[in-house]
């Protein structure tokens, strides 16, 4: 097989993938009527956001979009069957679930398993025709036979992942060759410099070297501070902002928000919307700022939502923010077990591994919630949150965490696991998701809720001792910080986001072997505590291994942050623990297709919690204090793969099974406004069907 052959065998999309009906139904039929417009139409305004996650995510997404919709809705959903059909619905519904055809977790792309051929078939029963023009304005292609053979079917070594233009990579926030150095100078010199909040833009680059910062909005004005004039750059360069990007779905949110703004439970809701609307209609990301401030004051409403440009995961250079949009019902039982947790948070975050001088003075207990999620509208659903990201908002108003229970829930899978020995297996099926919950509570509440920047504030003050600083891991006085202007994701860059994974990681291994801490989440005979534990840490280490399928080994990159953080922890396990036999991997077959992981229990709260100990206490304090060179090369050096551990990754990637794909429900209004919740079958042609129902 030649090497363009494997290349494109490696991207094919996921066969037979499991697809689940994420429902609410139970949930939402308890809603007030007032509760369910206001559900009605925030969903409404979350799908509203749809065609900026595709265009964010590569320039042909958003025309694959609409030509496989065009196509179900001209054939009016009737195929006739065969295994082609088969590998072209496989596709379509991997490409909606991630709205895009690069995975949203691995940032790879997928092409289908069906022939061109095929494809081709289906449009011309469509009345596609090839040489049509595709209608798209962000799609730099001109047909549909360019579409299919370009931005659908082509696959090459490069393009295959996202990342800069310069290195041969595909992005969407980019237009144009944009390189990893031209984004350095624009934190520098326009973002930092200006006070300028990048995260709702897109980076254009001219043929001439110039810039242009296009900023969604759906005013083409300018909004309030903002530069008016060109800037000139050190690099000789000149750089404009131009509002108005997105502009028609910007206006679809905001309209949309203004219309749930009516069924507000409370003032801090309306003023909320409020920001949220200026935000969208106007571009200023400071009006976002505003709004997180309300959301945040929002404490355990029925209803949660949040939307707008929030995780910079994607964007290489980790500044801009993907389009998401969150609408979820409370899940009041499971709820009550985060509200214990909260209320003891202060007790556990003294327990973590630094002195106060690294830790905030006081901490406001925030919201924590579970909910069950009824839309989600983004690239892909996550486990947990804890936003805002606003580092100035979480120290002095606060943070909201929530368990998406919905979510936690699907992790169950019916086949044996993976790399585990059979009587680990077992344990594993039965205490999983438990385990799971609690490792994503410790995760969100007490690891991205815990610790402080060092900073220079607005004013010229600190929010430390400057003159007498805290101690480091070298014993002296630390002699970095954040300057005014600074924030964590503008020092660290891309790193920001695997780092910061990897700490909150850590903190969940670190206690979740405490069982005081079990015992609040219903934990509370020994048996069970030491279950959970077990496999909290053996699914942590499962996590790792399986992370290799993410490691680029030509590139020696990782494709995802919370896998390359999850990699870092196993490797501590494996190569920095006191007693090499903490884990290790058993094997008898040269190809390790018997490979089993195998850690020992009874050293878990001793040499387990321990080398975590030492790995986050480097973690935070490198963050904590702006140690920009000494973090990235420590981080770095944990999440390396060794040639020891690369070995391993023809089989992970050999038996790993299809990401699941999550299919979302509508929601409608009558004439009286009595909304009705519509769920689907969790079948591909279910996920499309579910899409063709909305408004785009």
């Amino acid at each position: 097989m030649s090497s363009s052959a494997q290349l494109a065998k490696a991207h094919l999309a996921d066969h037979q993938p499991p697809i689940v009906m994420l429902t609410a139904k139970s949930f939402f039929e308890q809603l007030t009527k007032e509760e369910s417009l206001y559900a009605h139409y925030m969903s409404k305004a979350s799908h509203a956001g749809s065609r900026v996650v595709l265009r964010q995510v590569s320039h042909e997404s958003e025309a694959i979009f609409d030509l496989v919709l065009g196509i179900h809705i001209k054939l009016n959903g009737k195929y006739e069957d065969s295994q082609e059909l088969n590998y072209y619905l496989e596709y379509v519904s991997q490409f909606l679930s991630n709205l895009g055809n690069y995975n949203s977790f691995g940032n790879s792309k997928f092409i289908p398993r069906c022939s061109k051929e095929y494809f081709y078939q289906l449009m011309k029963c469509a009345g596609i025709s090839k040489e049509s023009k595709v209608n798209t304005t962000s799609c730099p292609i001109n047909t549909y036979e360019e579409l299919v053979e370009q931005g659908i079917y082509r696959i090459d070594s490069r393009s295959s992942f996202l990342g800069f233009p310069t290195s041969g990579h595909v992005s969407g926030y980019y237009f144009g060759d944009v390189s990893e150095e031209d984004l350095v100078l624009l934190k520098k010199e326009v973002f930092g410099a200006k006070d300028v909040m990048p995260e709702n833009t897109r980076i254009k680059k001219l043929d001439n070297g110039d810039f242009e910062i296009l900023v969604a909005s759906e005013s083409t004005s300018t909004a309030d501070k903002y530069p008016e004039e060109s800037l000139k750059l050190s690099n000789g360069a000149t750089l404009t902002f131009k509002f108005g990007d997105h502009s028609r779905e910007m206006k679809l949110v905001a309209d949309y928000i203004s219309k749930a703004k009516e069924y507000a439970a409370n003032d801090t809701q309306r003023l909320m919307l409020s920001e949220y609307v200026d935000h969208f209609r106007t571009g200023n990301m400071k009006s976002h700022k505003r709004s997180q401030i309300q959301w945040v004051k929002d404490l355990a409403p029925i209803i949660e939502t949040n939307t707008g440009f929030i995780e910079t995961y994607r964007e290489p250079s980790g500044i801009i923010g993907e389009f998401e949009s969150l609408v979820a019902i409370t899940n009041k039982h499971r709820t009550r077990k985060f509200a214990a947790l909260v209320q003891s948070a202060g007790k556990f975050i003294s327990l973590l591994p630094w002195g106060p001088e690294f830790e905030k003075s006081k901490l406001e207990p925030p919201d924590f919630t579970s909910l069950e999620v009824l839309t989600f509208a983004a690239s892909g659903i996550p486990a947990g949150i804890n936003i805002p990201n606003y580092d100035d908002v979480r120290l002095n108003i606060g943070f909201k965490n929530v368990s998406l229970g919905n979510i936690v829930s699907s992790t169950l899978s019916s086949k044996e696991t993976t790399f585990l020995h059979a009587q680990d297996d077992v344990l594993f099926r039965k205490y999983q998701a438990e385990s799971f919950e609690v490792q994503v509570g410790i995760h969100e509440l007490l690891g991205h809720g815990s610790g402080k920047l060092l900073c220079e504030l607005e004013d010229g003050s600190f929010n430390f001792d400057k003159e007498n600083p805290p101690i480091g891991l070298d014993g002296k006085p630390v002699s970095t910080y954040y300057r005014k202007g600074e924030t964590w994701g503008s020092k660290f860059g891309g790193l920001a986001g695997p780092y910061e994974e990897c700490r909150a990681e850590v903190i969940a291994m670190y206690l979740i072997t405490n069982r005081e801490l079990l015992s609040i989440f219903g934990f509370k005979s020994k048996e069970e505590q030491d279950s959970i534990i077990y496999i909290g840490f053996l699914q942590m280490a499962r996590a790792g291994l399986m992370a290799l399928d993410f490691w680029d080994e030509s590139t020696q990159k990782w494709g995802q942050p919370h896998m390359q953080a999850r990699f870092a922890i196993m490797k501590t396990f494996f190569n920095h623990s006191q007693d090499k036999n903490f884990l290790k991997f058993s094997f008898s077959r040269p190809d390790y297709d018997d490979l089993k992981i195998e850690l020992k229990q009874d050293l878990i709260e001793t040499v387990g919690h321990e080398c975590m100990k030492d790995f986050l206490k480097h973690l935070h304090i490198y963050k904590a204090s702006c140690d920009v060179e000494a973090g990235t090369a420590y981080f770095k050096d944990r999440s390396s793969v060794t040639p020891e551990l690369a070995r391993f990754k023809a089989v992970v990637n050999k038996k790993k099974l299809p990401r699941k794909q999550f299919i979302q429900a509508n929601t409608s209004v009558n004439s009286e406004g009595i909304v009705t919740l519509h769920e689907y079958e969790a079948t591909p042609l279910g996920m499309l069907q579910s899409f063709t129902e909305r408004e785009y």
